[in-house]
């Protein structure tokens, strides 16, 4: 069976699913290119469609595609050879225009030194580039901040579940796989936003079943997880060195979780000197695991493996019997009792990205710790009052940034504080649409009652002649409203223009 990720990869850019914003601004990035000449970052979680939408971008221009892979080849001369002359000059085989596209694949993954001049020729590449250069990352903000200025950015974001289930219903029609509704949704909400992994999720399933249940996708994540308390009575408690390497290749984990789950559950059948060997072997195959991070080279992974499991197996001093209550990482633990804060902590980065007009990673990695910091207790109480208006928090919020308790009388104060500040600026800025001067008002009552008493003191054609005097007045004043045309002073324009000007951040520095 062939792999249904690529059989079923997006040809066009409007079968991109799940990023309609991000597909759309890549596009007017290509449509426009002559008018920029710019590079484009694309970058966002793995298997969101970043690649597939570089790949089906090119489909939809005619341009052929160049890609290098920066964990394949990474040195400066390849770059500057094959990246550099691709993007130097179009060729007879060059698409609309003479153009083609260059696609760097994992273009975050250059770190100076360790990749022998490699960012740096990047850089030089998408600088002096005369065709269009799409460089895909995974973390944008691991690139040079040279390489992120030289170009233009697009984030890719997790795809919902709700636009993954279109895709794999898309899928089972088309392979003739009958479905239940249910399933497919399950296996969507288990992905994580990873559309590449609901994918191949699925066509796992399918392989062991005529009809896919909702039972069938809960009976393979249950059979993982067997799998891996097997694994773990192999590794510490059965098999010697070699049998306990042998086993981590039947195991469906990559080999962090697979360390995560060792480094947590061996505790509880060694103790004294054969744990602390043990725990030696692990703090190696973190290194190595370190290095597979920093260096993107996954070739790593085998020596990281090897310390973990032949490692751990060979600390054994004495034969372990019986049965453990063998548990899930501890990690995994701590991440579900933080969720409730780190869900408060996206809200209010949202909230931040959209006013200041950035990307939400950006208002959560730089711009909400140093309003923590800032207003750290609440204790420049005027500083955190306008910044409960600007963001408009609630308690909670601000107990959030402040690290406040958020049961307070100080926080909720600010609160109340923070919604009489935007009730004042609504009067401000509304000028006198709605609200009259009192000496605007005290004039009207006069001319009212001088009105009135010249009605009441002559006869009818007196009351003609007040007529005419109430013309007059109307004239005078239409005229009294004509002063509002003259020419406003400078330093009231000046005060006016610096109003408009104040936004975001400087709404409450």
């Amino acid at each position: 069976m062939s792999d249904w990720t690529e059989t079923y990869r997006p040809t066009t850019l409007s079968e991109v699913r799940g990023n309609n914003k991000a597909r759309d601004a890549l596009e007017e990035w290509a449509r426009t290119w002559d008018d920029h000449r710019k590079a484009v970052i694309v970058h966002g979680s793995p298997g969101v469609g970043k690649t597939s939408a570089a790949h089906a971008l090119a489909n939809d221009m005619g341009w052929p595609v160049m890609e290098l892979n920066a964990s394949d080849d990474r040195q400066k001369d390849v770059i500057e050879r094959v990246a550099g002359e691709a993007s130097k000059s179009g060729t007879l085989t060059g698409g609309e225009a003479g153009r083609r596209l260059v696609i760097l694949d994992e273009a975050d993954n250059f770190h100076g030194n360790a990749d022998y001049g490699g960012s740096r020729a990047v850089t030089s590449v998408v600088k002096e580039a005369n065709q269009p250069v799409v460089l895909v990352a995974n973390e944008f903000y691991d690139m040079s901040n040279s390489l992120r200025n030289a170009c233009e950015t697009i984030e890719f974001r997790d795809v919902s579940a709700r636009s993954i289930v279109p895709v794999l219903r898309d899928i089972c029609r088309k392979e003739g796989i009958e479905y239940e509704d249910a399933a497919l949704e399950r296996i969507a909400e288990n992905t994580s936003g990873d559309l590449r992994s609901a994918v191949n999720d699925l066509q796992a399933v399918a392989e062991e079943a005529d009809r896919l249940t909702e039972d069938d996708v809960v009976t393979s994540e249950r059979d993982r997880t067997q799998g891996i308390f097997d694994f773990l009575d192999t590794v510490i408690k059965e098999e010697d060195a070699e049998g306990a390497l042998r086993a981590s290749y039947d195991v469906d984990e990559n080999p962090d979780e697979m360390l995560n789950w060792i480094e947590d559950n061996v505790p509880k059948d060694y103790a004294g000197a054969e744990l602390a060997d043990a725990y030696g072997f692990l703090a190696n195959a973190d290194r190595w695991l370190g290095r597979v991070r920093s260096s993107q080279n996954y070739s790593y992974w085998r020596y990281a493996t090897d310390n973990m499991t032949a490692g751990v197996a060979a600390s054994r001093q004495e034969p372990k019997g019986g049965w453990t209550r063998y548990g899930p990482p501890s990690y995994w633990s701590k991440l579900g009792r933080t969720r409730g804060t780190r869900n408060t902590r996206d809200a209010i980065a949202e909230r931040i990205a959209e006013r200041e007009g950035t990307s939400v990673a950006t208002a959560r990695r730089e711009i909400l710790p140093y309003l923590s910091a800032m207003t750290h207790h609440c204790r420049n109480r005027d500083l955190t009052v306008r910044m409960t208006a600007t963001y408009d928090l609630d308690a909670g919020e601000v107990s959030f940034v402040t690290g406040s308790g958020k049961d307070t009388n100080k926080v909720q104060s600010i609160v109340d504080e923070a919604e009489d500040l935007l009730e004042e600026q609504t009067v401000e800025h509304s000028g006198s649409a709605f609200f009259g001067s009192a000496d605007d008002a005290e004039d009207q009552r006069d001319a009212d009652d001088d009105e009135a008493g010249t009605a009441s003191a002559t006869d009818d054609q007196v009351t003609l002649e007040a007529a005419g005097d109430s013309s007059d007045s109307d004239g005078q004043e239409q005229d009294t409203s004509d002063d509002a045309d003259e020419p406003i002073p400078e330093d009231r324009a000046a005060d006016a223009e610096d109003d408009e000007n104040q936004s975001g951040l400087g709404d409450f520095m």
